[in-house]
């Protein structure tokens, strides 16, 4: 469940991989320009003597123009406390005082990028185009009238750009003929092209072109275009730089016809063979080898893909991964069981849509990935106007029957997934209920909602479809589906008659008559605060503003209207959750995730925690903390807030906050290391990884800790709440990252086809319906299994759990010799009880030399490529192609998968 966002410092946008020239970390500048035209990157400021510095940089009229001044380019001190505003559409020379902080902006005719004022008829120009997810790239002007850009193009199909005057498509140029000149609202540019261009411009005769750069070394390069990989376009490999091969699934096809390729000369579809599309057999893997003299091609069957490993076996779940997904959003399985909620309705699209029954019948999809784990959304019967999500319960007791089917119960999908090999991960809420109280144990004061009159209206006015006349209940026989009998009796009078809502009632609180118009909606939505029964809920009122950091309040306080905060100190409490927790385990379920754990003092929480272990012994419990930024607790270093809501302090029984010990059996999910994607893996880097990982001495076993790039609540971007939007090979890129180092690894449903890219994870203003979030219902995708499983990062990921599953060290192995550098990350997993050893490479954006010292002597096998290597003197030197990894086993047994987009 999400918590308030607060305190976020940057803007920092999650932009795909644009190479634009930077500064240098090289260099020693110490202050750094960052805003909007840069795309919130670090451009150093120039020193103008003693303590100013300077900049000019040219604002689109778009993105509610804006900056900071950041020292040391990590956001840790940054000036002004709110960013700097400025009129869009215009260049500003910047100047910052480092002593005084002071920000001084004038306004100028242009900005000439240091240049050396050269003349030109545009003011500014920027590149928008797919790949920088038609974001605004500043141009360069680099001579008279000549703008550059070097482009990182990935060989998409439908790769496409238009040049932008402004940055805010008041004035853009495309390309109507192909003939390489612009036209003003030209149409799109099309890129078949892959790898890094240099894209000029003549704003003197409107003339373009792209140039390739050199990859090194004058190599030739082939590339293989496919059904097997959508048509992008993927490099051969070679040794002799005269036969070309690589391996490929093929699936059944693609509306051009059945499975098909060809062999392509610098990607670029300029030269390329055979003249005819060359066929091969659906459902088939095969070594294809092209010959650059000959030109000619043998495709060899190798077989099909090896199928996902089995589960682990035993308890111990960091064998597994982990798929994690909202049942009401996944697959309609029984349309019998939609429901709309009152608020935030998009015909057609029942919020309750995705049910059990769906969801077994699209086991088998999730098992073709290769996870071994399913998480899902808290099951339990919950009441609110927008529930679908699970979190706001009502009886712990009972599964929502929105849920549920004939023969499709929670007991049938529990079982089906064992049947298949998966585990199942509940989600557990134990610090709140919602606003309807629960059911059968304490009652909350509402008026029956069916009485509710907006202001100016009258009743029987609501036309809400399916809510019509009032806002009750649409499904229930007397529009209410509050049927708490521990309701006074004339609530239950209410619940039972006057389905209208027009039968005068005393609000027995006010003395005020019901239905009446614009009447305090707080009585029929909200709750009374003060009111509420001590022995279930505290009394403290609702979090505001600096609540969010401050321990006390943050575990007493309710933190909105439809999360009432559970006295969880109570033993009613405990006996009530505890006992309808014990009933789930009792039906199979295999591991716990608990909600909002920072919201219960700790030791409070874990006497749950350990009540369900000693239930069902091994279970594995890992819980949310959700923490924005390397937060650790002001005990230990730079934070805001004491490391008792920090996510560490939960997987440990130590009383001092400044020293670390003990294990509770608590794992947490790892948001510090989460908030770091928006600074490296999106923009195609490992820059601060380490960072994070260096603080694992905090965690009791950060093995355990549960890992991912985004999920339900939070994004990877600068405002933690978008679907990742950038480049697919920088999403690539952090699933390399987070298969191979310490934790268990989650994906969020649809990652796996960048489902709802760059859109919010929860709605976020007052219009938004869910279908414009990533929460947005799966199930189109499901139903076109033949174009979502041959997307590149389906396979991808089918392939990083392949490896995962067969390599211990990767699932138990102690993190050593981490060594990080932006462009590239090694480091050592060391299972030293499973006698499992494994070296890792990674590389973002080119190719990297990996070299690691101080390893054990022996045969060394690469599970990506199938390279070996001997290793005589405790060295092992190998190199890493652009977004791939190389993962040497000691004593390997071979390759692993097929190769594909990014692992190769």
């Amino acid at each position: 469940m999400r918590e308030s966002l607060f305190g976020g410092r940057s803007r920092l946008l999650a932009v795909p991989c644009l190479l634009i020239a930077g500064y240098s970390s090289g260099a020693a500048a110490e202050w750094f320009f960052r805003g909007t035209p840069n795309n919130w990157s670090a451009t150093a400021l120039e020193s103008a003597g003693g303590t100013e510095y300077t900049t000019c940089q040219s604002f689109a009229s778009g993105g509610d123009p804006r900056f900071k001044i950041d020292r040391y380019a990590d956001w840790a001190e940054s000036y002004p406390a709110a960013d700097f505003a400025v009129t869009g559409n215009k260049s500003y020379e910047i100047t910052f005082d480092s002593g005084s902080h002071s920000i001084s902006v004038s306004e100028v005719a242009s900005c000439d990028g240091g240049s050396g004022g050269f003349a030109s008829n545009f003011p500014s120009l920027y590149f928008r185009g797919t790949p920088n997810g038609w974001g605004s790239s500043s141009m360069q002007l680099v001579a008279d009238n000549i703008w550059e850009l070097t482009v990182a193009f990935d060989g998409q199909p439908d790769q496409r750009y238009k040049l932008d005057l402004y940055g805010d498509w008041s004035q853009d140029y495309g390309d109507n003929n192909g003939d390489g000149v612009l036209e003003a609202g030209g149409g799109d540019i099309p890129a078949s092209v892959s790898g890094t261009y240099l894209l000029r411009v003549d704003d003197s005769d409107l003339s373009y072109e792209l140039v390739g750069e050199s990859n090194g070394g004058g190599t030739d390069s082939w590339y293989f275009r496919g059904t097997a990989n959508g048509w992008a376009a993927t490099e051969m490999s070679s040794s002799d730089g005269i036969n070309f091969c690589t391996e490929q699934s093929f699936a059944s096809g693609d509306a051009g016809g059945g499975p098909r390729f060809k062999i392509d000369h610098h990607g670029d579809w300029v030269e390329s063979y055979p003249t005819a599309d060359y066929s091969v057999n659906a459902n088939t893997d095969y070594e294809i080898c092209f010959d650059a003299d000959s030109h000619d091609i043998t495709a060899t069957a190798v077989g099909t893909p090896p199928p996902p490993p089995p589960v682990g076996e035993g308890s111990d779940f960091r064998s597994e991964t982990i798929y994690f997904l909202l049942t009401a959003r996944f697959y309609d399985g029984d349309q019998s069981n939609n429901y709309y909620n009152r608020d935030r309705i998009m015909p057609g699209d029942p919020h309750w849509r995705g049910d059990f029954k769906g969801l077994i019948e699209k086991l088998d999809y999730i098992v073709d990935l290769g996870f071994s784990a399913i998480w899902i959304t808290p099951p339990v019967e919950n009441r609110s106007g927008l529930d679908y999500h699970g979190y706001h319960a009502y009886d712990w007791t009972r599964v929502d029957p929105r849920l549920e089917s004939p023969g499709a119960t929670y007991q049938d999908f529990i079982d089906a997934a064992h049947a298949r090999g998966l585990k199942v991960i509940q989600d557990v809420v134990v610090n709140h209920s919602s606003q309807y109280g629960i059911r059968d144990q304490v009652w909350i004061d509402h008026l029956p909602i069916k009485y509710y009159v907006p202001e100016g209206s009258s009743q029987g006015m609501i036309s809400n479809n399916p809510y019509f006349d009032n806002l009750g209940d649409y499904q229930s026989t007397f529009r209410d589906d509050n049927d708490n009998p521990l309701a006074p009796q004339w609530f239950r009078d209410r619940h039972t008659s006057d389905p209208d809502g027009t039968e005068p009632l005393v609000d027995p609180k006010t003395g005020v008559t019901v239905p009446l118009a614009g009447y305090d909606p707080n009585r029929f939505f909200g709750i009374d605060a003060g009111n509420l029964d001590p022995a279930w809920y505290h009394l403290d009122g609702f979090m505001a503003g600096g609540d969010w950091e401050n321990p006390t309040a943050l575990q007493n306080k309710h933190m909105a209207g439809d999360t009432i905060d559970l006295a969880t100190g109570n033993q009613n409490v405990k006996d009530y959750i505890n006992g309808a927790i014990k009933q789930y385990l009792d039906m199979g379920v295999d591991a716990i995730r608990v909600d909002t754990v920072k919201h219960v003092e700790r030791d409070e929480l874990l006497s749950y925690v350990h009540e369900w272990q000693a239930h069902k012994p091994d279970l594995f419990v890992f819980g949310e903390a959700l923490v924005f930024g390397l937060g650790f607790g002001s005990e230990l270093g730079n934070d805001n807030a004491s490391a008792v809501i920090r996510p560490w302090w939960f997987t440990r029984t130590g009383a001092d906050p400044s020293n670390p010990q003990g294990d509770s059996d608590l794992a947490v999910i790892d948001f510090p290391l989460f908030s770091t994607f928006r600074d490296n893996v999106t923009r195609g880097s490992f820059g601060g990884v380490k960072g994070a990982l260096d603080m694992d001495w905090t965690y009791a076993d950060p093995t355990e800790l549960v890992t991912f790039f985004q999920n339900h609540d939070v994004g990877p971007d600068n405002d933690f709440k978008y679907r990742f939007g950038g480049a697919e090979q920088d999403a690539a890129l952090a699933y390399n990252l987070l298969w191979t180092i310490r934790g268990i690894p989650t994906l969020y449903y649809g990652e796996e086809i960048m489902f709802q890219a760059g859109l919010g994870q929860d709605i976020h203003s007052a219009n938004d319906t869910i279908d414009q979030t990533g929460r947005a219902y799966f199930g189109p995708h499901l139903d076109d299994l033949a174009t979502t499983q041959s997307h590149n990062l389906y396979r991808h990921i089918q392939r990083l759990n392949q490896i995962r599953h067969a390599v211990p060290a990767l699932q138990k192995g102690q993190m050593e010799k981490v060594s990080e550098w932006g462009a590239g990350m090694s480091f050592v997993r060391n299972d030293s009880s499973g006698n499992s050893y494994a070296v890792v490479g990674l590389a973002a954006g080119s190719d990297q030399g990996i070299s690691v010292s101080g390893v054990p002597n022996g045969s060394y096998t690469d599970v990506v490529t199938g390279a070996q290597l001997q290793v005589n003197n405790g060295s092992l030197t190998f190199t890493v192609k652009a977004y791939s990894a190389g993962i040497y086993v000691l004593n390997g047994s071979g390759k692993i998968g097929t190769d594909g987009a990014y692992l190769r």
